[in-house]
């Protein structure tokens, strides 16, 4: 773990938003959030100092600067600077409150009090270095999608024996596990989550505490398809997968090898631009696809085997 960080500052457009969280991830910076400032957005996010000299801050500055200007928005305002890592550690959740997503699911930070009142499926999460907070729109859609795949009415389930109709996930990918975690709570029977960064399977395992998950229901591993594969007694039911466009691509010709004929598919983490793409590859490769749902630049795509 780095002893300082960088911390990246953008006021913005409204409309930048989305392109600025999906640079900021292509290129390994974490704990991005936003917040409103009047009718912009300040976004912040961290990296640390080690992973970047100052000369690639300045290039990332004139990429976002570029992108703003191809979408004829104003240029972004960029500031950074380094902070000890007790002051990264607490800054970034400042700016992150409960959030609602879908018909059923809540979202609440685990250092915040819970709710009052609400009737919703209560997520507690601590994304760690992991982050993966559910606010930006391709995990938003995963998790809607998911709540359509899985129907069962949700249950309050720590310290109890989960009921479940069977279902078997495989998350790939995972980050900060919400995509696992949320599926074993809306009734699967069992989830297998792997991810190539061993920050992000501390996380998951961490979340799983946080919300009553035992090791039986979720398997946590670090790795990617491959150690997956090895993982799984038998193909799964359901596969999610939240991660970049050219990844999908790479993993779906190998797919079919933790697959059954009735197996459904989320792949996000998608620019609508580059859905053709994914699509082409998924089809050619045996996957009909259902629906594809766009949010802003970013889409999700639904798939089955038959």
């Amino acid at each position: 773990m780095a002893n300082t960080w960088w911390e990246l500052q953008i006021l913005c457009e409204s409309d930048l938003e989305d392109s600025i969280f999906w640079r900021l991830e292509n290129s390994g910076w974490r704990g991005t959030a936003s917040q409103r400032k009047g009718n912009n957005f300040c976004v912040k996010s961290y990296l640390p100092q080690f992973q970047a000299l100052p000369q690639d801050l300045d290039d990332l500055s004139h990429l976002l600067r570029q992108d703003a200007l191809s979408m004829g928005l104003s240029a972004p305002v960029v500031q950074w600077e380094v902070i000890d890592e007790e002051d990264w550690a607490s800054s970034w959740k400042q700016h992150w409150q409960p959030q609602e997503i879908g018909d059923r699911l809540l979202i609440n930070p685990a250092w915040l009090p819970l709710p009052e009142n609400s009737d919703r499926l209560i997520l507690l999460l601590d994304p760690g270095v992991a982050f993966g907070t559910g606010a930006h729109a391709t995990t938003q859609l995963c998790l809607e999608s998911l709540e359509m795949r899985l129907s069962n009415e949700p249950q309050s389930f720590v310290g109890k024996e989960k009921e479940s109709d069977g279902v078997v996930i495989a998350d790939i990918g995972c980050g900060s596990g919400i995509l696992s975690i949320v599926s074993i709570m809306l009734g699967a029977k069992k989830a297998y989550a792997v991810d190539v960064d061993p920050l992000a399977v501390k996380s998951t395992l961490e979340n799983c505490k946080l919300n009553g998950v035992s090791p039986e229901q979720l398997v946590v591993a670090e790795g990617s398809l491959e150690v997956l594969t090895k993982l799984l007694e038998q193909p799964v039911d359901g596969i999610v997968c939240n991660i970049l466009a050219h990844v999908i691509i790479s993993l779906v010709p190998d797919l079919s090898a933790i697959a059954k004929h009735s197996t459904w598919g989320i792949f996000s983490g998608i620019l609508f631009e580059q859905s053709k793409a994914v699509i082409d590859t998924l089809e050619k490769h045996g996957w009909i696809v259902a629906t594809v749902w766009r949010r802003n630049e970013w889409c999700c795509i639904n798939v089955r085997r038959s």
